[in-house]
């Protein structure tokens, strides 16, 4: 049996059809009733995004695609469509609730040793959508966890919302060791995509993409084959300026993305004070905690911010690689990235410790941003599989 609550296996999930960033911005930029400034802060968003690909569940944006009836977007004309809010919720349900259900199989297949019926806790994670029963409610009816199993939703809070899930998931463990708790996020950002002259809209349109990951945390062994991740420390900040730079809000056409542009200097000025209370935790913090730290998973809302901690922080091309090369094939999903991340970070750990030799564990620090402006922080050690402890 393990001694300490940890990430024992990690999934990821995406919806099948594919976005091609050039290609999105040509059809946002073909839109009617665009201002000369909004065509330029579009180029400048889309193009400085450090975005390829994102994956989207609205299949009407395969671009080769035609509908008879179309809700989304209309490939005839390339015009983006402007459905209601129950509308975009109606489809969020059921697509929603597929990629739930297929991210939390998938991270409880990893685990030999444990049967869904053997999960005591199930923590919901999403911002993009509502419905009761919830999803929560789905995997257990789905995958066969016991009904007696606890359940929550964390709902509408923003890109940072996986850290508080998974911090929740390690206090039921740290409460009893025999625990396993199933933390599955799943966002459908692009449900919310409109054209708008807006530089808020502009810049979230640029960046937002649809996703799934989950986790099974537990401090016993679960037969999860690959490393772990142990969890370590949680803390939470809420920066002094930002409140209303970041925001989301329910309007008529859909769920508002307030994005400004400031996030980026907000983060660059207040980060240094945000990991303090983490960095507490570090043997040496008074002297300098940020060097014992070899990787870093940040939430990559956009290249900027990776850029901003990357020269505030000192840190080299390798330390946010994994950041680095979600954005890029991801886009931002949302509460899911940071899952994401993590994911690619265990990917190449084995290579990672190789080049190493025998040395102490990988220290990894994780940060998520969202709305107040809110900064959650981890600190986690990436653990060899079970069986080589």
């Amino acid at each position: 049996m393990g001694t300490s609550a940890r990430i024992q296996s990690l999934a990821t999930a995406v919806p099948s059809t594919l976005l091609i960033q050039n290609e999105v911005r040509d059809v946002f930029a073909d839109q009617p009733g665009l201002s000369r400034l909004a065509l330029r802060i579009l180029g400048a968003a889309f193009d400085g995004s450090g975005i390829e690909t994102r994956h989207t569940v609205l299949e009407e944006l395969q671009l080769d695609r035609r509908s008879d009836d179309p809700v989304f977007f209309d490939g005839e004309s390339r015009r983006l469509l402007s459905p209601s809010t129950k509308v975009r919720n109606e489809l969020y349900i059921t697509e929603a609730t597929r990629l739930f259900v297929d991210a939390g199989r998938d991270a409880l297949e990893q685990c030999a040793d444990i049967r869904p019926s053997d999960v005591t806790h199930v923590i919901t994670v999403s911002c993009t959508g509502f419905f009761a029963p919830g999803p929560d409610y789905m995997l257990v009816r789905e995958l066969g966890i016991s009904p007696a199993a606890q359940r929550y939703h964390l709902g509408f809070m923003g890109c940072y919302a996986s850290m508080p899930a998974l911090r929740l998931a390690k206090s039921f463990c740290d409460a009893d060791p025999h625990a396993v708790v199933l933390v599955v996020s799943v966002e459908l950002c692009t449900l919310h995509v409109r054209s708008s002259n807006d530089s808020d809209l502009i810049i979230a349109s640029s960046l937002f993409a649809d996703g799934a990951g989950a986790a099974v945390v537990s401090a016993r062994d679960v037969g999860a084959p690959g490393p772990q991740l142990g969890l370590d420390a949680f803390e939470t900040v809420i920066t002094p300026v930002g409140e209303g730079d970041m925001a989301w809000t329910i309007g008529d056409q859909g769920f508002e993305m307030v994005l400004s542009s400031y996030v980026p200097q907000i983060i660059d000025d207040h980060i240094t004070d945000a990991l303090q209370p983490l960095f507490a935790h570090e043997p040496g913090a008074h002297e300098q905690p940020a060097t014992s730290i070899q990787q870093w998973a940040i939430h990559p809302g956009g290249r900027s911010i990776l850029d901003k901690v990357e020269s505030r922080m000192g840190l080299d091309e390798k330390q946010l690689r994994a950041s680095r090369e979600v954005l890029r094939d991801f886009g931002n999903m949302s509460s899911a990235t940071i899952l994401f991340v993590l994911r690619n970070l265990l990917d190449g750990a084995e290579s990672r410790a190789a080049e190493r030799g025998p040395a102490d564990p990988e220290r990894v620090c994780a940060m998520a941003f969202g709305p107040g402006l809110t900064v959650e922080t981890a600190l986690m050690t990436v653990l060899p599989p079970s069986g080589e402890r």
